[in-house]
């Protein structure tokens, strides 16, 4: 089925897996997406994917997005080059957003160039604006468009590669005038998103029209928890030292220089529409006090005066008034997302987040009274300033929260990896902020995808931790939380004895990695074949390792999809393009 003529599109959006090769090169890849949705090869799409599809559709473009990633998890023995083959484009899109999407994006062009030598390939998100120069310099690779608000600026690109126009026009563009490269000015940088948004139903729209549902599939176990999100702003007004998305780098690197916000009137109707499609959880992307507490208070008024019933999901940059968690009350389901990084003040502190300890607990606790049916917070292993017996310490103070609060606050700890974010104050200031660099290199990082484990991945080790260090304490971390959660009866014995035997299974696969390969992950002499057999060992790319995968979702109510309204609308929609057209 997978393998038919597919239907011409002007741009064919497709998302790599992290590791291109990751079926037949198994790489240890350990805890690495832990906390997040998708599974370590990241096979969750950017959500600007949908917003440029959008846009590009609405002024006559045919977009496409495959989400290539999830096609390789789900099934593995797909000819992959041959599947590529089959999409007539005019141009390829591929996301290198994060820089774990390294290897996946690199080679994904590699392939487009060999089955389509004459269609251009466009690389586009964070990371590509960061390393534009070298990227552009790969021979598969012929555009790059820069910044966090191409909506535009690939509409006036796939208009010129249409027509045959003038490059040198199009605006946040990196280009190869023959063999030399061109850098057009950044020049398109939204101060609002009230032109764009993430439309599911266009989404569902686009996967009949296609005949590709499964192609569109955002991660892999989407079907039974479809979860979705809302974005409310692009930029961010603060400065954690180690994020690739802080203040700093939005000024330095992509050209913003304030926060863009959705209108509060419009992010209520995003969530209140979307909610006529689906019982699931909505994820709410930005904190909503960060443009306003009059923001806040609007999008939670609609939401209340709609009636909303799906669980959404909020994110806390910093601690609110109680007045903000009282007022969320008016909402049916309401869940929160805190990140504190660590249970110490003086290091959360010195890394950009400047609430304290105990006005966390307060917030948690006003949650709470008002409803707040589930609230996690989230730790790091990595932070400047930490050492093994800081990991140790905020482990502990995570069972004391449990113990405090119940079922209700469910903590997480996991490492900042593989890489610190480049464009972060920390990866630009390494010394300043307590890190070592071990490389910074686009090519660098490539090569380090390409070793068996995630150690050696790392391209940081802190003043305290080394990678040796970062590993075995995430190890300890996961499994003494592991505990306290059982002891707590926030997990089940199953759940416990499952995340036990998966740490230990790992733990012993990355000693005996250690066993064969010199300190930069290079095999040692004579070990190849060793090695490589035991990069055949069966280890699961979807389930969690330090924790469960269970641990981290909401509830879903009833199927998760209202497929009658879906139908309904979709049918609505395609019944009055054709009048349209006529």
């Amino acid at each position: 089925m997978i393998h038919r003529i597919i239907p011409t599109a002007d741009l064919v959006l497709i998302h790599p897996p992290s590791i291109f090769d990751f079926a037949d090169r198994k790489a240890f890849l350990g805890p690495i997406s832990n906390v997040v949705p998708s599974a370590p090869i990241f096979e969750m799409y950017p959500i600007g994917f949908s917003s440029i599809s959008e846009h590009l559709s609405q002024n006559g473009m045919n977009v496409r997005i495959v989400n290539l990633a999830y096609l390789m998890l789900t099934r593995p023995k797909m000819d992959v080059r041959q599947f590529l083959g089959r999409i007539r484009a005019r141009a390829f899109g591929i996301s290198l957003h994060w820089l774990p999407h390294a290897h996946g994006a690199m080679e994904l062009s590699r392939m487009l160039k060999e089955v389509h030598p004459d269609v251009p390939v466009i690389f586009g998100g964070y990371s590509s604006t960061y390393f534009h120069r070298e990227i552009i310099s790969y021979p598969y690779v012929d555009f790059v468009l820069r910044g966090d608000s191409t909506e535009r600026a690939a509409l006036m690109l796939m208009e010129t590669v249409k027509t045959g126009g003038d490059f040198a026009r199009v605006p946040n563009l990196t280009w190869k005038d023959n063999r030399r490269i061109v850098v057009n000015d950044l020049m398109v940088v939204e101060a609002r998103l009230n032109d764009f948004t993430n439309s599911y139903r266009t989404m569902f729209r686009k996967a009949l029209k296609y005949c590709a549902l499964s192609a569109m599939t955002p991660i892999h176990d989407w079907w039974r928890y479809p979860i979705t999100m809302i974005v409310t702003c692009r930029g961010c007004k603060k400065n954690c030292s180690f994020c690739g998305e802080s203040n700093f780098a939005m000024k330095r690197f992509l050209g913003r220089r304030e926060v863009a916000f959705r209108d509060p009137e419009l992010v209520a109707k995003d969530i209140t529409d979307l909610s006529r499609f689906t019982t699931a959880p909505i994820s709410v992307v930005g904190d909503l006090r960060h443009a306003s507490d009059a923001y806040a208070r609007t999008v939670i008024d609609r939401l209340a005066d709609a009636r909303v019933k799906n669980h959404l999901v909020l994110e806390l940059f910093d601690t609110a008034p109680r007045e903000y968690f009282q007022r969320l009350g008016r909402l049916e389901h309401v869940n929160f997302e805190i990140s504190p990084g660590t249970h110490d003040d003086d290091i959360r502190k010195r890394s950009g987040r400047m609430y304290s300890t105990h006005e966390m607990e307060e917030n948690i606790a006003w949650a709470l009274e008002n409803g707040v049916e589930k609230f996690d917070v989230f730790f790091m292993i990595g932070i400047p300033g930490q050492d093994e017996s800081s990991v140790m310490e905020t482990v502990d103070y995570a069972g004391r929260l449990m113990k405090r609060f119940g079922k209700r606050v469910m903590p997480f700890i996991s490492p900042l990896a593989p890489f610190l974010d480049p464009g972060s104050l920390s990866f630009e200031h390494p010394e300043r902020y307590g890190y070592r660099l071990l490389f910074r290199t686009f090519r660098r990082h490539l090569e380090a995808l390409e070793k068996p484990s995630w150690k050696y991945m790392l391209n940081y080790e802190t003043k305290h931790l080394t990678r040796d260090d970062i590993v075995r304490v995430t190890y300890d971390a996961g499994s003494r939380l592991n505990d306290l959660k059982r002891e707590t009866g926030h997990i089940d014995e199953t759940t416990h004895e499952t995340v036990s035997r998966r740490i230990e299974e790992n733990r012993a696969l990355l000693r005996e990695v250690d066993l064969l390969v010199d300190r930069e992950g290079n095999p040692k002499a004579g070990a190849g074949g060793k090695l490589k057999k035991l990069m055949k060992t069966d280890v699961s790319l979807t389930e969690g390792i330090i924790c469960d995968n269970e641990e981290i979702k909401w509830p879903v109510f009833t199927s998760g999809f209202r497929f009658i309204r879906i139908g309904a609308a979709v049918i609505g929609d395609v019944v009055r393009w054709m009048a349209g057209r006529r």
